[in-house]
């Protein structure tokens, strides 16, 4: 009998990113962080000028952190605890937006967290990524776990079957991202391990039901 499976994003959800990014930004280039709305790349402001950073500007930076920063991230609270107690009894992977390239400087990353999990990478909506995922490891149930609210739209209609958790670490943007759940992409948010953990326990070992 196949085992239950897990499949997680990182930032935010395992690894705090917005704010490691965001002192980088400060420290290396003058730039300062705040997500205001739900709009990220107009939350970055040049201190020495008062103007936004241009969105052509946004994806070189990114990548900037990406290629040379990634060792400033660290744990959301009670993850690496979390997904141990997952991996007890399911299978757990993750499927991050990254480029390719950087998969194994991810799949480092986590293992030098404490959290050694087999890593996808995707670029875009998540759906097709994880029904690719879902075709190889063709699990007793499983579970979709993100921060983003498009990424639970993308599964939910390629993969319904699928349960949703909006989780997003990050208090300090958290409450500016727009919510899967109310717009019924998701089956719960929960926003903390120590109350995300119980729940999913019980999608992936207790009787399946309707969208809570």
């Amino acid at each position: 009998m196949t085992r239950p499976l897990v499949i997680s994003d990182c930032d935010e959800v395992l690894l705090h990113m917005i704010g490691p990014f965001s002192e980088w930004l400060g420290e290396q280039h003058g730039i300062d962080f705040s997500l205001a709305g739900n709009e990220f790349h107009k939350a970055m402001t040049r201190r020495d000028t008062g103007e936004r950073v241009e969105a052509a500007d946004v994806w070189p930076l990114l990548n900037g952190f990406f290629d040379n920063e990634m060792h400033r991230q660290f744990p959301i609270a009670g993850s690496v605890e979390a997904i141990a107690a997952l991996s007890e009894n399911a299978d757990v992977v993750v499927l991050t937006n990254l480029q390719d390239h950087r998969a194994d400087n991810r799949t480092r990353q986590l293992a030098d967290h404490g959290i050694n999990l087999r890593v996808f990478t995707n670029q875009g909506p998540k759906g097709p990524a994880l029904q690719a995922i879902l075709d190889e490891y063709a699990p007793s149930r499983a579970v979709f776990i993100d921060d983003l609210a498009q990424h639970h739209g993308s599964v939910a209609e390629i993969a319904p079957h699928v349960d949703r958790l909006h989780l997003c670490g990050e208090p300090r943007i958290a409450p500016h991202i727009a919510c899967a759940h109310e717009a019924g992409h998701a089956h719960a948010r929960i926003d903390t391990w120590d109350h995300a953990l119980p729940w999913l326990l019980e999608r992936l070992h207790g009787e399946t039901g309707e969208n809570q």
